[in-house]
């Protein structure tokens, strides 16, 4: 409540006084402090003593001078005010207030292991009415919920609980299945796509789906991102037509056999035309689609998702998630911490915490890896010096550094996971990698590494190991949205990541043709010819073994650097019932029950 901030704020000014230790002040001073009557703030202290946050002798007379004690320690009305904010949505404001306290380190481990209890599972009972609640921490910032404009893994599984594509595939990526389109065919030149969509699928805000929806969908995702992620997957759309509200013809310029896996990612989910056209670039705080659930408010960073009761296959169990998206000020990934919460993804448990949760490991990994700008003017345009910077990036000090048990060495995008252990190549010593820098022509030049914010860490250990074999590293965080585009090209080293699941084929062809970009012509040659062949090849182990071609090229060339794969784990209470997780190790919100 507002007077709490009202005596912090008179507390604050007088830092060294102690509590219990009476001290002269006038009203009009400490009307002064707050900005307010004389009136007003002989008010406010007669409420403040009824509080017993203080004790207030006043003396008859304008500019006499009264005896005030503070009683109630300022971190105490702090933690109560913080703790108020918290509950109205508001954590970005607790922790400011937090942080204005000398004693702020301390205050907010006691705020954060008050936060944690509020987190989980809880369940209201009103009458017979019984609602359950799931809040979880995310940290990250979710900067949009528009399929057409998401970037980061948060933000990719919240759309997937709003919005609905055409078709989906099973976790293991081996079967595309029906979802907003009941059945679907192609003519013999697979060029002609023709779907057919389920009749009573409802948007959140009531209306129900049409094929002039999913029309409006593809041609929005081909003005707003046509740069974007498996841009050239939609590029090659020519024309749609509908010749009734369940069906619709979609016409590519060419064969492409990734044309129906990509409309199983999350990026092709179908919008309603009149809520897009309504709130215009702010659809992506207020997205409205088909999925289980629907948004029911964005404030403070908190996000809350409602069950939508008339999903097409079945409500969900869950009545409410709140998604809190904490991004600075506090730590809740130890294990101490997890206890309290009833789901955690990507999470590092304590051996201790461990014994009382039940841990999965994804099928889905992130493997790590650098692609070498051969367009840049620098030593790297020489074969030789790539061959050796390779191995002045030595693996083995790489995963030593990073240490646990979900990151492992690998040479392939195609390793599995049983196939567990180091991938790399043995390393040479310091000696031998200097000699090897020597003798290819490199002679010391700062190397620019660019990456996303995110992978800011993994770049620092990468600095760190090139400088001790001879390589200077000079780091260039470029965000995520601009990471594609021309930004990067004036670095030497890019460090990114791709996510190793069910869409696999879809991100390395993603990959393959953003390398094209920074590669010498012959490679680019290579990598169009090799992806032409994929497109058009009907038979997933024949592009395997295309895929397997061009990643030993690239290596060869060594244009192509593996670093590591890191795997996902996703831990969860033993009351939870019904899980069933995506690829990036997130649970599906739908599934879920307690016990």
């Amino acid at each position: 409540m507002k007077i709490r901030r009202h005596y912090l704020a008179i507390r604050l000014a007088y830092p060294h006084i102690h509590e219990d230790a009476p001290f002269e002040a006038t009203t009009q001073e400490l009307a002064d402090l707050l900005d307010c009557t004389h009136r007003n703030m002989v008010l406010l202290l007669k409420r403040m003593q009824q509080e017993k946050w203080l004790a207030w002798a006043p003396k008859r007379g304008r500019g006499n001078r009264s005896t005030l004690t503070f009683l109630a320690a300022k971190e105490q009305i702090a933690l109560q005010e913080a703790q108020e904010m918290m509950q109205k949505q508001d954590l970005s404001s607790a922790l400011e207030l937090l942080g204005q306290l000398d004693e702020s380190a301390r205050l907010r481990g006691q705020f954060q292991e008050w936060l944690t209890g509020q987190f989980g599972f809880h369940s209201k009972v009103q009458g017979k009415r019984r609602t359950d609640i799931l809040r979880f921490p995310l940290p990250q910032t979710i900067y949009s919920l528009d399929p057409a404009a998401i970037h980061y893994t948060g933000e990719s599984h919240l759309v997937n609980q709003l919005f609905d594509g055409l078709v989906r595939i099973d976790p293991k990526g081996g079967q595309i299945l029906p979802q907003l389109a009941h059945a679907w065919e192609a003519d013999e030149s697979r060029t002609l796509w023709t779907f057919y969509l389920r009749k009573g699928v409802l948007f959140h805000h009531g209306r129900e789906l049409d094929s002039s929806d999913v029309k409006y969908s593809l041609e929005r995702l081909q003005a707003l991102a046509p740069l974007g992620l498996y841009s050239w997957a939609y590029s090659d759309i020519v024309s749609m037509d509908t010749p009734d509200d369940t069906t619709i013809r979609i016409q590519l310029a060419e064969r492409n056999e990734a044309f129906l896996s990509f409309l199983t990612t999350n990026r092709a989910s179908i919008v309603p035309q009149d809520a897009c056209v309504a709130a215009g670039e702010r659809f992506g705080a207020n997205p409205v689609g088909t999925g289980p659930f629907r948004l029911a408010g964005n404030e403070q960073g908190v996000w809350i998702l409602e069950a939508f009761a008339p999903y097409f296959r079945g409500r969900a169990f869950l009545d409410r998630v709140e998604v809190w998206t904490l991004t600075e000020g506090l730590q809740l990934d130890n294990g101490a911490v997890l206890q309290e919460f009833q789901v955690m993804h990507n999470a590092r448990l304590s051996d201790t915490a461990a014994q009382r949760w039940q841990q999965v490991r994804q099928s889905g990994m992130t493997c790590k890896f650098i692609t070498v700008n051969e367009h840049h003017d620098s030593p790297l345009a020489n074969p030789a010096v790539r061959a050796a910077i390779d191995q002045a990036i030595e693996r083995a000090e790489l995963l030593h550094l990073l240490s646990g048990d979900v990151i492992e060495g690998v040479d392939s995008f195609w390793t599995t996971q049983s196939e567990a252990g180091d991938q790399t190549e043995p390393s040479l010593d310091t000696g031998a990698v200097k000699k090897l820098l020597s003798d290819s022509g490199y002679n010391g030049e700062t190397l620019t590494l660019a990456t996303i914010p995110q992978y800011e860490a993994d770049a620092r250990i990468i600095r760190q190991v090139c400088a001790k074999n001879g390589v200077p590293i000079k780091i260039r965080l470029i965000d995520a949205e601009q990471f594609k585009g021309p930004e990067r090209m004036s670095a030497d080293l890019l460090l990114f990541a791709v996510m190793l699941d069910e869409h696999r084929e879809l991100r390395l062809i993603d990959l393959f043709k953003s390398m094209q970009q920074h590669a010498m012509p012959d490679t680019c040659e290579m990598l169009e010819k090799r992806i032409r062949l994929i497109l058009t090849e009907p038979d997933p182990a024949r592009r395997s073994a295309i895929f397997s071609r061009i990643e030993t090229e690239l290596k060869e060339r060594h244009s192509l650097l593996f670093l590591y794969r890191k795997h996902l784990k996703t831990a969860f209470h033993p009351s939870v019932r019904g899980i069933s997780l995506e690829s990036l190790g997130w649970v599906r919100f739908r599934d879920i029950w307690f016990t």
